[in-house]
């Protein structure tokens, strides 16, 4: 069935790519990316996706645990905030967060929970801590698998051949 699902530009319009970044802060995809997506192919759009999607939800592990995935997807639902069901549902959080974490004053109602080493901290700036965290994680990968040669002496993209 996910075969099926037609994989959306994952692009929120603040692109950072143009002003040099190659990995850019509004999307977390690789500037190539960017500049190639719409000539991709759906698999290739989805491993894209897949491997954005579960960034995210790594980062969004490290600082909530989600307690109740139904409560969490019926305030999705009832709030009308757009996400993607086929994404670990830890995005989902970050989805939540993203339209309205100032709104947001008891987590529980939600269906996650903030992790103990965070709970003195405002939704906010946990959003904002996860959405750079994000950044830095793509941006590493980008850095050991895309723009170094790897172990059988291929070049990474800019890179020149010894």
């Amino acid at each position: 069935m996910s075969s099926l699902i037609s994989i959306k530009t994952p692009c929120i319009g603040v692109c950072s790519t143009g002003i040099g970044d190659v990995v850019c802060r509004g999307c977390k995809r690789f500037a190539h990316e960017v500049i190639h997506w719409n000539g991709y192919s759906q698999e290739q759009k989805r491993a894209i996706d897949q491997r954005l999607a579960q960034f995210l939800a790594l980062c969004v592990a490290n600082k909530f645990r989600i307690t109740d995935l139904k409560l969490l997807t019926w305030q999705l639902e009832v709030q009308k905030i757009r996400y993607q069901a086929d994404h670990d549902p830890y995005c989902h959080v970050f989805v939540l967060l993203k339209a309205g974490a100032t709104q947001i004053t008891e987590p529980e109602q939600f269906g996650f929970e903030v992790l103990p080493p965070y709970r003195q901290e405002p939704l906010v700036k946990l959003r904002d801590e996860i959405d750079e965290e994000f950044w830095v994680l793509s941006s590493a990968h980008y850095d050991r698998y895309i723009a170094t040669t790897d172990l059988f002496g291929d070049t990474g993209i800019g890179q020149v051949s010894p």
